[in-house]
């Protein structure tokens, strides 16, 4: 066997995806690869075979159901910021839990958040020209608006979002950091939730966090850990996800010629957001690594039960045999879904509210900003490499 390269593979820009993932995916087999954390993992790059591995009941994402000790697993920081929450379960207790905020999360329900994201974005625009150029799209817009998305759909207070936010960007930060500062952040983060969760058990109007508090203290269907780690990852990835997407997309459209046309017939906006989840890379490569659970066949390659295997969705979503000419940012390309949100059991939770969010946010600003520029140029914007998420530090912009 070839020996494993390292991953992730280097690229001239955060947003651009490595060529080495190119030559990668035209060799059509998976190929071995070793994360900077855990034993080596197969790597899958094609459109076909990662839907195949994300829905196959042959692999899992709890690598303690799978028998492989934390130490082992393929990850690239010095522990798995999403182990023990949602993201990290197995049926049956992935399809229970899930159950229990799904219904929160249906395109119904956010549909109806719509105007009063639609009139916080708003607020976030004119504070944005008030203060004029150059203002920075990610404190005025990109930040503060899912977060008050997130914070408003699971009550937390407007006096603790900020310090939500400094936690939640401590705890998903891989740079220079020991499993214990890591588990320093968390404990921050839980300390915070667990009191949040008490406060609203048995008030009637507590919302998601009441109801989910409620369905722990009476017995149940969640224990503590489980309460904390989804209450965790619905918080931080309801605000961070959307928060890290809204540059990138600014970014590919300001590059591509993109919001021009957006401006011009803001109709446009929801084919938009499609292809820019398409081509923005969120997630770092080499997160959720999915674990064999038995002998089974990846794009003609055996993966012995017990391996680990890596889905780079990135190169997935600009695979040349699912979409014609992948690079190219298309408005009117054909409906091959995109895998930004993954697929299968896993597939975001929050996916609709995403979306939502990413429509308002480009709807507004392509509206009452028609000649919204670049304040500097894009190859001079610095991007957080070293997070869970990749984000613009700051993204200066002119009208």
């Amino acid at each position: 066997m070839a020996e494993a390269a390292a991953f992730p593979f280097p690229s001239d820009h955060p947003l651009h995806p490595a060529p080495a993932l190119a030559e990668a995916r035209k060799g059509g087999a998976p190929v071995r690869v070793r994360l900077p954390f855990g034993d080596p993992a197969w790597l899958v790059t094609r459109y076909e075979d990662a839907k195949a591995v994300l829905s196959s009941p042959s692999f899992g994402r709890d690598a303690h159901r799978a028998g492989i000790p934390e130490e082992r697993t393929a990850r690239i920081g010095p522990i798995d910021v999403s182990d023990r929450t949602i993201m990290t379960m197995d049926p049956p207790r992935h399809t229970q839990v899930r159950g229990l905020v799904g219904k929160v999360f249906t395109p119904r329900r956010v549909e109806r958040l719509r105007p009063w994201t639609r009139g916080v974005a708003e607020r976030l625009v004119t504070g944005m020209q008030e203060e004029g150029p150059p203002a920075d799209l990610v404190r005025h817009l990109a930040l503060p608006l899912p977060i008050e998305v997130i914070c408003e759909l699971l009550g937390v207070p407007s006096s603790d979002r900020d310090s939500f936010h400094a936690w939640s960007d401590a705890f998903l930060s891989t740079a220079d950091r020991t499993p214990d500062r890591v588990r320093e952040s968390q404990a921050r983060i839980d300390a915070y939730l667990a009191e949040m969760a008490a406060l609203r058990r048995d008030d009637p109007d507590g919302g998601l966090v009441g109801a989910l508090a409620r369905e722990h203290h009476e017995g149940s269907r969640l224990n503590e850990e489980e309460l904390l780690g989804l209450l965790r990852a619905l918080l931080i990835a309801g605000h961070e996800t959307t928060a890290s997407l809204i540059p990138g997309f600014f970014y590919v459209l300001f590059k591509e010629d993109g919001f021009t046309r957006l401006a011009t017939d803001p109709g446009l906006v929801s084919a938009a957001v499609e292809e820019l989840l398409r081509l923005v890379p969120l997630i770092r490569p080499g997160s959720f690594t999915r674990y064999a659970l038995e002998d089974t066949v990846v794009g003609g390659v055996g993966v012995p039960a017990g391996d680990q295997v890596v889905v780079e969705l990135s190169a997935a979503n600009r695979d040349p045999d699912a979409f014609a000419d992948p690079d190219r940012l298309d408005f009117e390309r054909g409906r091959t879904p995109h895998l930004a949100f993954g697929h299968g059991l896993h597939h975001c939770v929050g996916a609709s509210l995403a979306r939502m969010e990413l429509q308002v946010a480009l709807e507004t600003v392509a509206e009452r900003m028609p000649g919204l520029r670049p304040a500097v140029p894009l190859e001079e914007l610095r991007w957080n490499e070293e997070r869970f998420v990749r984000s613009a530090e700051s993204f200066p912009v002119s009208w």
